[in-house]
């Protein structure tokens, strides 16, 4: 029997994929279907095969040229954050859409690229995010949070997106990078973009050309004028023995900018929403804190901020789940599925907060695996516990029906969340 080729880009499968992942994993956990730039593409979502497939070198990041369509990185950066890369950012943008060098100037990225250039770009960046520099940042992240909600103080309702889960994180990474924090709100515009792919339509090429152009600019700032920030030690690594190319250096700062806040945005805004939706979850961690990072692991797991992990190409037949995957075809390995498979965790459609660890994918796996894991992690239990101690009877503004959720298949998070203070 011939499957159905299903539509990712459908809005009524976007705004609810939980029970079409349901329904593919116990009938054809392998199948084919249409990327909402129109691209086909293979399907992964049970856990083993998800596992097995994001481990696999025949499973290529860099397989196709640029300008072929299909050169593409689409789902969990190595930074922890959805990833663009390739001529077609997320599938949608092609290299004709795009103004002469753009394309190449945030393709050059490690996870748009296999061994040996993965290997090291990763480990250039790598020492920005050891679980030790990570924890030391815990003071100045603790401070954004609150004053934060100093600036909401006094108000009976907020969008907790806009006022709190966005500017977090998109502060740190700011900070940590050098970049001026009041540029926040474009880097938001061009983020949108970038992660609804194809469905941000005509916003999508000027969104990126508008962010490399920044970029380029930020570039010659800082090689004029380094600081103690990551992008002046990744300026100096470059100049110094050229191991990084332009093209490198600038397709990291782009990815570093994306990846380094989208992830904490939609795991706050999600988690928040699963707490607050009949407030039991809320309640209970409210009165239990030593549950929060057990908790924030299972809003990884149940709801988690990104959608479908890293695109892929196929180098040669690789036989996933029973199935032939023929060489040249595109892949997508989709966490959302794999993290609710009920043959890896009991009970995979409820949410406990108190789950024993079963190693959920959500930061993916393999060498791609998130970079920035701890940083995400910490800046959520210091939201969470900031958001808990300012604001204990916080709830839901709207009911739950009115709430949406953000377009493109690379992203799991909410347009807006409003609450009442």
């Amino acid at each position: 029997m011939t499957q159905e080729i299903v539509d990712l880009g459908d809005p009524a499968f976007q705004a609810d994929p939980h029970p079409a992942y349901a329904s593919w994993r116990r009938t054809g956990p392998v199948r084919r279907a249409r990327l909402p730039s129109g691209l086909p593409a293979w399907v992964i979502t049970r856990y083993d095969d998800a596992r097995r497939a994001l481990a696999d070198p025949r499973l290529s990041k860099r397989s196709y040229p640029m300008g072929s369509g299909l050169a593409t990185g689409q789902g969990r950066a190595a930074t922890g954050a959805p990833a663009v890369g390739g001529s077609r950012t997320a599938g949608a943008a092609s290299a004709g859409d795009l103004a002469p060098g753009i394309g190449a100037a945030i393709s050059q990225h490690m996870l748009a690229v296999d061994p040996p250039d993965h290997t090291r770009l990763r480990r250039l960046v790598s020492a920005a995010f050891t679980a030790r520099r990570i924890e030391a940042l815990r003071p100045r992240i603790e401070q954004i949070a609150t004053e934060l909600l100093d600036a909401i103080d006094g108000e009976t309702e907020a969008d907790l997106i806009d006022a709190f889960a966005f500017p977090l994180p998109i502060q740190v990474i700011c900070e940590l990078l050098g970049v001026p924090v009041e540029d926040r709100d474009d880097f938001r515009d061009w983020s949108n973009a970038v992660v609804a792919g194809s469905q941000a339509g005509p916003r999508l090429a000027p969104a990126i050309e508008a962010m490399v152009r920044y970029i380029h600019a930020l570039i010659a700032e800082r090689r004029a004028e380094p600081g103690d920030d990551l992008l002046s030690g990744l300026i100096q690594v470059r100049d110094a023995r050229d191991r990084l190319t332009e093209q490198e250096l600038s397709s990291m700062v782009f990815l570093l900018l994306v990846a380094g806040h989208e992830t904490t945005v939609n795991l706050i805004g999600n988690g928040v929403y699963l707490l607050l939706r009949d407030r039991a979850g809320w309640e209970r961690l409210r009165a239990d804190r030593a549950l929060l990072p057990g908790a924030i692991e299972e809003f990884l797991r149940y709801e988690g901020p990104v959608e479908t992990a890293t695109f892929r190409i196929a180098t040669e037949d690789v036989e996933i789940g029973g199935v032939t995957i023929p060489a040249g075809d595109p892949v997508v390995v989709v966490l959302l599925s794999a993290n609710r498979d009920a043959d890896h965790f009991p009970h995979a459609d409820e949410l406990r907060l108190d789950r024993p660890p079963a190693h959920h994918l959500a930061f993916g796996h393999g060498i791609h695996y998130c970079l920035g894991a701890p940083l995400a992690r910490l800046e959520a239990q210091i939201a969470f516990t900031a958001l808990l101690d300012r604001h204990p009877d916080l709830r839901l503004g709207v009911p739950v029906h009115q709430l949406r959720w953000r377009p493109g298949l690379v992203v799991r998070g909410l347009e807006r969340l409003p609450v009442v203070l």
